[in-house]
């Protein structure tokens, strides 16, 4: 299945609960970012998590804990609270990217095919997550293909079409295995998507096949 222009329920009560792997958990931050919606539903579904903590068995804590917190909150006074200056915008060759790649090591972008571009992501928290920035050039169509687990695809800037619609600036594509599509590239521009996968890529044709090395996906 996909769900068209917003993550799954199921995918952000992982999220909510902290259980999503990391690649997929920065695609689906960048599109809470912009989306009012699923920002809502994540709330509901952390505050949901918290009444069944409220039902759980209180822990004891440690004789010293009140102490400790007390004697950090004196070191900070000590030391003087400072104000940190506004962090830089996260770029790359001057495109502004979601907030939510930031402290993640971005690599420049490199030919993968005839109008397409790709940039491996790495997750400094997760060294082996699948997520890639990709760049198509207008009117530029994807090798044909499926889903070896699910696929979360945000798009940055520009637009896509696929057999289930058009797929703009801070939507979220989220497909599954079942899944098989073909996404083309809208003639005014190019796109920019970040993309994770909790599998790998089945391309359907020989030309996808022989760039899969490539992709690395």
């Amino acid at each position: 299945m996909t769900n068209r222009n917003h993550a799954t329920d199921d995918t952000l009560m992982r999220f909510a609960a902290g259980t999503l792997a990391a690649g997929p958990a920065i695609v689906v931050e960048a599109h809470l970012a912009s989306c009012p919606v699923c920002r809502a539903r994540v709330g509901e579904y952390e505050a949901l998590g918290g009444s069944l903590l409220e039902e759980m068995e209180p822990t004891p804590l440690s004789a010293t804990v009140l102490s400790d917190m007390l004697a950090m909150l004196d070191n900070e006074e000590a030391t003087g609270a400072t104000v940190p200056p506004p962090l830089a915008p996260v770029e790359i060759e001057g495109i502004r990217l979601p907030d939510a790649l930031r402290g993640c090591d971005i690599g420049s972008w490199r030919w993968i095919g005839p109008g397409m571009k790709m940039s491996r992501v790495g997750v400094p928290q997760d060294p082996d997550a699948n997520l890639i920035l990709l760049k198509v050039g207008p009117g530029r169509a994807l090798p044909d293909h499926g889903h070896v687990g699910t696929e979360f695809t945000y798009i940055v800037s520009g637009s896509f079409s696929d057999k289930f619609g058009t797929f703009r600036p801070g939507d979220l594509a989220e497909m599954d295995d079942d899944v098989e599509h073909q996404p083309v590239v809208d003639k005014d521009g190019e796109c920019i998507c970040l993309a994770a996968m909790e599998g790998k890529m089945r391309f359907k044709n020989v030309i996808g096949r022989m760039l899969q090395p490539i992709f690395g996906i």
